[in-house]
């Protein structure tokens, strides 16, 4: 991150690079959801968020602690879980999400794309199942 100099000169901020496309805001009755900054193209990849692999030996443990919330599912079988780091966790889920948020191990991210135009304001939403298209039940009960 870059440091940035405050006006008032008695405060300094630092610039987050997410903030570019998307904000958090809270959202009475739902928590923490991402919204859109500014307009996002079809196709614009909107976060690319690092990853924190849990090693098998520690997933007891993270399992017994409110991670287990934010922890994804990771390689090609599903084999292994993660902590995405940036804005991944607290997009919201649809079943008609505007993004979608894909793997990508050899990098050791996740990738947030536009599955359509995103208009500046809106909620950005992925489907939690991983293909955007994929009704699966999930862990909790989906607000239609």
């Amino acid at each position: 991150m870059r440091l940035l100099e405050s006006s008032s000169q008695q405060k300094a901020t630092f610039e987050d690079p997410n903030s570019r496309n998307a904000v958090i805001r809270r959202v009475r009755g739902r928590g923490r959801c991402v919204f859109a900054r500014r307009k996002i193209a079809a196709g614009e990849v909107i976060e690319r968020a690092p990853v924190i692999v849990i090693p098998k030996k520690q997933w007891p443990s993270v399992k017994k602690s409110i991670l287990e919330e934010y922890a994804f599912d990771w390689g090609e079988r599903d084999e292994e879980s993660v902590i995405a780091l940036g804005y991944v966790s607290i997009y919201a889920h649809s079943y008609s999400p505007n993004a979608k948020l894909e793997q990508m191990p050899d990098e050791m991210v996740m990738e947030v794309s536009a599955l359509k135009a995103i208009p500046a304001g809106q909620e950005i939403t992925i489907n939690y199942n991983g293909d955007p298209a994929n009704r699966d039940e999930l862990w909790f009960k989906v607000r239609r």
